[in-house]
């Protein structure tokens, strides 16, 4: 919501800065890479994790006493080159989460349901390098923890991501 903010301030505040030369601008070259650039600026705004929701939703759920499952928690000190691997071993597992709660049905079913979306769209729209390093483990061959661990782990993980 703050990026939002910041890009409705941006784009106010060129308006008022055009809105008086507007038709005066229009009429040379410099003026419409002006116009352009001012179309173009809040799309751009850096800053914004995309996993901003995910992480939310993490704290959402990382207290829910009725998940009880054992889930492959991937080690948060991993290689920059394995981040996306591990990333989306932890989407797997909140798969496993999923299931758990639609079978035991969890308070927190539509958060879990929420992360898996949009940690699932979020590497979708953002397909990294698909080629994995060799030494990059896979999902099954991290130890399984408890769902705290697999929690603190996940949100550990975002986090970094995010900064």
């Amino acid at each position: 919501q703050k990026k939002h903010l910041k890009s409705i301030c941006l784009q106010y505040q060129l308006y008022l800065l055009l809105n008086s030369h507007f038709f005066c601008l229009l009429k040379n070259e410099m003026g419409l890479i002006i116009f352009f650039l001012c179309a173009y600026v809040p799309k751009t705004a850096a800053g914004h994790c995309k996993w901003a929701e995910v992480l939310k939703d993490l704290e959402q759920i990382k207290t829910s006493k009725d998940i009880d499952v054992s889930l492959y928690t991937a080690n948060t000190d991993e290689d920059k080159e394995c981040q996306e691997p591990v990333i989306r071993c932890f989407f797997l597992e909140m798969k496993v989460i999923l299931q758990e709660c639609r079978i035991k049905n969890c308070s927190k079913t539509q958060d879990v349901l929420n992360i898996w979306k949009n940690g699932n769209a979020s590497l979708e729209n953002n397909k990294l390098n698909s080629t994995t390093s060799a030494k990059c483990k896979e999902c099954e061959e991290y130890d399984e923890k408890n769902f705290t661990e697999f929690i603190q782990s996940f949100v550990k993980v975002i986090q970094k991501e995010c900064k």
